[in-house]
């Protein structure tokens, strides 16, 4: 498995395109691992949990952060 596949994989673009070229995928894997540590972070502070622990779980695991914080 090559890089940019598996920045598709990780960040579920690849399930919503999977024919999206690396060029586009990277920036907006990272914009949307962003946006994710954001929202992680605010529904973290929200509910009492760490809020630092979140944002650096949304940062690197991306949507999969956001649902485990839904889920709990």
């Amino acid at each position: 498995m090559d890089l940019v596949t598996f920045v598709g994989y990780l960040t579920a673009l690849y399930w919503v395109r999977p024919d999206m070229d690396p060029a586009h995928l990277i920036p907006t894997a990272l914009l949307l691992h962003g946006v994710n540590a954001l929202f992680c972070r605010l529904v973290a502070a929200q509910n009492g949990r760490a809020k630092m622990l979140w944002t650096l779980a949304g940062l690197f695991m991306g949507i999969w952060a956001v649902a485990a914080i839904f889920l709990l």
